[in-house]
């Protein structure tokens, strides 16, 4: 394995970053998880121009250009032999002193790291997930935006947290008003009578990239889809429901706060979203090899 850290490739036992760095200080950086499939890595430009969107928002100027920052990915993948694999592209405030304020730190610091991932049992993609509803809510888009994919997920590791501790591998988060928001890391998406919906953005989810291909997917499989608040209420009582997001892809919700959902089955739809993603997956993207 090669991990890049500022135009210089190391050992993962030499890939250092200095203490004084304001994305450990303070989590004050962007990044991204962005996927490889047969040889390709899938999305990049999405994901590029996100990384870069979410630096303007917090006034982070990255070193590099997005045609430089592209081949920084491609290059650590084919570094670390990385055909199926999960990429996780970092950029810092960078080396500061222990002061809150940016100004102290002169320039971002970049980071690519390229290696296998397994964030679900594949069982679970089978016979899918119990989730439960988390008490952490959601941060107002007035406080941290959600389209800001920043390094600080303190949010949504407390909410982790509180799934954990009931046995749920994993758990929704709610807005402050008390909408659905997001999980700790997957967007949500329910079927109801052959409608697939999905919380907007504004109600306080990231806009992924995976929620995005689905959303894209619909037209393929001629299913209805609608982007409106959703409370609990909606989840319990819809016939599938499935999370998406990079490193989950796309996986099916068995029960929530102890309502079977459905069946108690993964469900038809979900699964045609599936086959769909995967075909997309494996056929499309940019090469890391050749």
């Amino acid at each position: 394995m090669k991990i890049y850290i500022d135009g210089q490739y190391y050992d993962r036992e030499n890939a250092k970053i200095s203490v004084f760095d304001h994305g450990l200080l303070y989590g004050d950086g962007v990044f991204e998880g962005i996927r490889a499939y047969n040889g390709r890595v899938f999305r990049l430009e999405e994901h590029i121009d996100r990384l870069y969107d979410s630096a303007k928002a917090i006034l982070l100027t990255i070193p590099l250009s997005k045609e430089e920052m592209t081949k920084v990915v491609v290059e650590t993948c084919r570094l670390s032999d990385v055909r199926e694999g999960y990429i996780r592209l970092v950029v810092t405030r960078g080396v500061g002193n222990l002061g809150l304020s940016p100004d102290r730190c002169p320039k971002a610091s970049v980071i690519a790291i390229a290696s296998a991932l397994e964030l679900y049992p594949e069982k679970f993609y089978r016979e899918g997930l119990t989730m439960v509803t988390a008490g952490t809510t959601r941060m107002s888009p007035n406080a941290v935006n959600p389209a800001i994919k920043s390094l600080n997920y303190l949010n949504n590791i407390l909410a982790k947290i509180e799934g954990g501790l009931a046995g749920a591998q994993e758990v929704l988060m709610l807005n402050p008003e008390g909408y659905v928001a997001e999980c700790s890391g997957d967007n949500v998406f329910i079927l109801k009578k052959g409608t697939l919906f999905t919380p907007p953005v504004y109600a306080g989810a990231l806009g992924g990239i995976t929620r995005r291909t689905v959303l894209e997917l619909t037209g393929k499989l001629n299913i209805p889809c609608k982007e409106i608040p959703l409370a609990r209420y909606d989840l319990f009582v819809a016939d599938e429901m499935f999370l998406t997001g990079t490193g989950a892809e796309i996986i099916p919700v068995i029960k929530l706060d102890g309502r079977v959902i459905g069946d108690g089955f993964p469900g038809t739809a979900t699964k045609k979203f599936i086959e769909a993603y995967s075909q997309l997956t494996r056929s499309t993207g940019t090469p890391i090899f050749g």
